[in-house]
């Protein structure tokens, strides 16, 4: 990627989803792959391939296509996945557990090392084998350890009694499951998850689906 050069947020939000693909064809045994055969898996066009992976240096060869392992191994560069960042999890409600669970956050090099909550009745519990924290402990927790993320999965409400504590500290990212789009300091960066956006969404398509069919008969 040229110095200096911003890449557009619709570019870096297609990131994992080449990661993703191209790493289920290294699992097939596919060694090299076409911008057009790309485009065909993904619903992509075949030049946004090309113009999403020039942003970065291309890597492929006209005529050729891409190495899968290399192309796979410099995308993860790209995501910062070839490093293991340290995760911390305030909430550990019904959210909370979901997200703890996911299996995929140990394989990609996330660590989930601590959980926090308020709720008596929850302190103390396991997940995944890690102790609930009482979330007045989290101020000395992120002073004595390397905190990389932070994943809020707590209302809104319960957010504002934590942000500046979490603000104050070292950490480098927050993934917010909350429903407030926080403002971060410039040392932070923030990826805020809305999940029912993604659900007025769908239901969005489904209308837009049923007005076309009630348009053909």
């Amino acid at each position: 990627m040229a110095k200096g050069k911003r890449v557009s947020e619709a570019v870096i939000k297609r990131l994992p989803r080449y990661y993703r693909y191209l790493g289920d064809l290294q699992a097939k045994g596919v060694t090299r792959v076409s911008s057009g055969e790309l485009s065909s898996m993904m619903g992509l066009t075949a030049s946004q391939i090309r113009q999403d992976l020039n942003c970065f240096g291309g890597f492929g060869q006209q005529g050729y296509g891409y190495t899968v392992e290399f192309l796979y191994h410099e995308i993860g560069n790209i995501l910062g996945l070839n490093r293991e960042l340290n995760c911390i999890l305030i909430g550990a409600g019904n959210l909370g557990h979901a997200i703890a669970n996911y299996a995929n956050f140990e394989k990609r090099g996330f660590h989930m090392t601590a959980v926090f909550d308020n709720n008596p009745e929850i302190i103390g519990k396991k997940i995944k084998n890690i102790p609930v924290s009482d979330v007045k402990q989290l101020s000395v927790y992120l002073s004595e350890h390397k905190v990389d993320i932070v994943m809020l999965a707590i209302p809104g409400v319960a957010v504002e009694k934590v942000i500046d504590i979490i603000y104050q500290s070292d950490i480098k990212g927050i993934w917010n499951f909350s429903y407030l789009d926080l403002k971060v300091p410039d040392h932070i960066a923030m990826v805020n998850v809305h999940l029912s956006d993604s659900l007025m969404t769908l239901a969005y398509k489904i209308s837009e689906k049923e007005r076309a069919a009630e348009e053909q008969e």
